[in-house]
């Protein structure tokens, strides 16, 4: 019986584990009893690429050009006999097929060596005598780079680890760039792409192909697959969405896609795509068909029943991994810093806790478009389903929650369904830095297996903070990341500069922020990003409320997104990108505070107004947290032993996975702690703080003065969390 759809992510997204969207998609046909097939054709093309047959095909290009390479990739090809003895070993110890490799990897006298390894971190203090696995993963990243070098100035300009030809989908008003592109001669990369897909066509004999696009560097791809079928599996429908076409593709004017591919849908693809299923069976006429592209009499024609609502994320099924070679993607370490680290290291099983964002106001944002502007949460017991589901599927109990900014009351319900389900799970998450995520709550949190988070940011300006409505400020993000460190999560921080109406002077300001940030400890990595300015986002649809205007008014038949704009305040911010990058470099790595900050930059810049205790005042100045009746209260530990000591005295004993611990209490007080502990336990109904002082108070005398005891603040300290 031949599949009904085959689903494709083409190259590149990630080398460490796939991109979530076919398993979505394949999730939610298996809910209607479709088959389906799934393929990453990224990890596949660069297996076989990088292999001692696919190395010994680019050597052989790049020796036909030897006259004019580099010197770095001269180097390369000199040592190909000890690329072509290494490579195959490489791969398999970033698969953990074969993690002895390490020791002879740390060493530092196996692997050949070029020019990525002119930029070696301090090894030492980077891994220490202990990370060897680690170390030995650092240097065989620096050895991939190398030849990946050597693909670009070589064999394809357009290769990339985690892209593929992302200039030509940038920003690409007309198509005609990327169509001369698809009609050059066939590069290496693409006939091993080629030849994969054929073979997934052989293999699954599908009836339809679709191609997720999530980012500009994977349409090339899809594209160049749809010629082929069109070229030799002309009966196959080809289909596109992704990221990509949700944010780029929404004004598409140009028929000439249409060569490539039959559809092209929007947003959520569950609704459109049982739609285009019936239309292909002939079910349905084509007009019916939602938020889909499609070709029609040579013009382009945009079809949306609105009849068909989208499906409530409780109905869209588990997302289904089977097919994708998950024990064949590697692990690489592309910094040594522990947080960066985990976007390119491990395998994680991706999933959403809501649809959308709950904030949904920051005015840099695509906000206007339905999958952020529409929030919809699924509740915990269903998430943990879906977790236990994919973890018996996957082997693997690595989750990264891919939400836009998830929700604090979800984390916190999530957190405590995986205590009381004792599921051992490591996750992370991206957040909003708010006043929610207190010192307990990120307890609780770490205590459900929480590793780390990542955070918006942004300007570290309050007035401009307060300009992109973000809802936080310096102070409290300061708080907030110290609550998250001082639990054990590591933090990340999206950082943004080139924001409209900012100064020169509010740059280095944020630099400082972010400098102090680092030096006391509470954020462990961070990115700045040039700001953007896209047609979706409160900045693009009123720009002049921004103080910026439009500066071509042209409007493409292709891609439409990003905007050019000029600033009233015409700051060049170029000239800050290479101190920003430089000085967070080196802050990640624990060193450079002591620099001074206009030495980062080749420009002159203004010394920053902030005061050096800035970001430490915040976060010592913070007040006590206060108990309200409305507080939730919990204990993460297990039960105490209550033993009487003598006439009148008992003994809590507890056991902690260290040690064990013991309070002598008066008996009545030692009852009703043991009460407390067992009625707010995490296996009960989570409870509020009145009950709990409601009865205290009619057996035992003033609650105030049990808050303010030392019993309160050792139970406190060992997890009975109050948030």
């Amino acid at each position: 019986m031949p599949t009904r759809v085959l689903f494709i992510t083409p190259p590149f997204t990630q080398l460490n584990t796939p991109y979530p969207a076919t398993a979505y998609l394949k999730g939610f046909l298996n809910t209607l009893q479709i088959p389906s097939r799934q393929a990453d054709l990224g990890i596949e093309v660069i297996l076989r690429l990088f292999s001692k047959k696919g190395l010994t095909q680019v050597f052989e290009i790049a020796a036909q050009k030897s006259d004019g390479l580099s010197e770095n990739s001269a180097r390369i090809l000199r040592m190909k006999d000890s690329y072509l003895q290494t490579i195959g070993t490489v791969i398999d110890f970033f698969q953990d097929k074969n993690p002895t490799l390490a020791y002879r990897i740390a060493e530092g006298d196996f692997l050949p060596e070029a020019g990525r390894f002119e930029q070696l971190d301090d090894l030492d203090w980077a891994f220490g005598s202990l990370g060897v696995r680690d170390k030995a993963r650092y240097l065989a990243t620096l050895y991939l780079e190398d030849i990946g070098d050597l693909i670009t100035e070589a064999v394809d300009p357009h290769f990339g680890f985690s892209r593929y030809a992302e200039r030509l989908g940038m920003s690409a008003l007309t198509f005609d760039e990327m169509e001369e592109a698809l009609n050059q001669p066939q590069s290496l990369i693409d006939s091993i792409l080629l030849e994969l897909l054929e073979e997934k066509i052989q293999a699954y004999q599908p009836e339809s192909v679709a191609f997720s696009v999530p980012f500009p560097g994977n349409l090339y791809g899809a594209l160049k697959c749809g010629q082929y079928l069109k070229k030799y599996h002309p009966g196959i429908k080809i289909w596109m969405g992704g990221g990509y076409p949700n944010t780029e593709l929404r004004s598409l004017k140009e028929p000439r896609v249409f060569d490539y591919v039959d559809f092209i849908t929007l947003d959520d693809g569950e609704a459109p795509v049982r739609l285009l299923l019936e239309h292909l069976e002939g079910k349905i006429p084509l007009s019916e068909l939602k938020r889909t592209f499609v070709r029609f009499n040579g013009q382009v024609m945009f079809l949306n029943n609105h009849a068909i609502k989208d499906l409530p994320q409780r109905e869209v099924g588990t997302p289904d991994y089977s097919d994708l070679r998950l024990q064949d993607y590697l692990s690489v370490i592309e910094v040594a810093n522990p947080m960066h680290r985990l976007w390119s290291d491990g395998r994680w099983n991706k999933l959403t806790l809501a649809h959308g964002c709950y904030w949904g106001k920051c005015t840099f944002c695509d906000i206007s478009l339905d999958y952020i502007g529409r929030y919809e949460p699924i509740n915990a017991a269903i998430l943990c389903d879906r977790i236990e589901e994919i973890m018996a599927q996957t082997g693997t109990n690595g989750f990264h929650f891919v939400d836009e900014a998830a929700p604090p009351a979800l984390m916190r319900d999530l957190a405590i369904e995986i205590l009381r389900r004792e599921l051992v799970v490591v996750w992370w998450t991206n957040i909003r830095f708010e006043s929610s995520f207190t010192a307990d709550l990120c307890r609780l949190l770490r205590a459900s297996g929480c590793i780390a988070v990542s955070g918006g940011l942004e300007v570290a300006s309050d007035r401009l903070l307060a300009l992109i409505k973000k809802g936080v400020t310096v102070a409290q993000v300061a708080q907030v990341t110290s609550h998250f460190t001082q639990a054990g999560i590591m933090v990340h921080a999206y950082l943004m500069y080139g924001y409209p109406t900012q100064t020169a002077q509010e740059t280095i300001d944020s630099l400082e922020m972010v400098r102090q940030l680092f030096e006391v400890g509470v954020l462990q990595s961070g990115f700045w990003h040039r700001f953007a300015m896209t047609a979706h986002s409160p900045v693009g649809i009123d720009p002049m409320a921004f103080g910026v205007k439009r500066t071509n008014l042209d409007k493409g038949t292709f891609a439409n997104n990003e905007l050019d704009f000029e600033d009233s305040v015409g700051v060049d911010h170029t000239l800050f990108s290479e101190g920003l990058r430089k000085s967070l470099f080196n802050y990640m790595h624990g060193v450079g505070f002591e620099v001074p900050l206009k030495n980062w930059f080749d420009v002159k810049v203004p010394p920053t107004s902030i005061p050096k205790k800035y970001i430490e005042n915040q976060i010592h100045s913070e007040p006590a947290p206060t108990y309200k009746d409305q507080n939730r209260i919990l204990w993460i530990g297990s039960l105490p032993d209550l033993q009487e000591t003598e006439p009148g005295l008992c003994e809590l004993i507890f056991s902690g996975k260290k040690e064990d611990f013991a309070i002598e209490l008066p008996m009545e007080l030692g009852e009703w702690v043991y009460w407390l502990l067992a009625e707010v336990s995490y296996i009960q109904e989570l409870k509020t703080l009145k009950p709990i002082r409601l009865k205290y108070e009619e057996e035992l005398g003033e609650f105030d003065a049990m808050l303010d005891s030392e019993v309160w603040e050792i139970l406190k300290e060992h997890g009975l969390l109050v948030f």
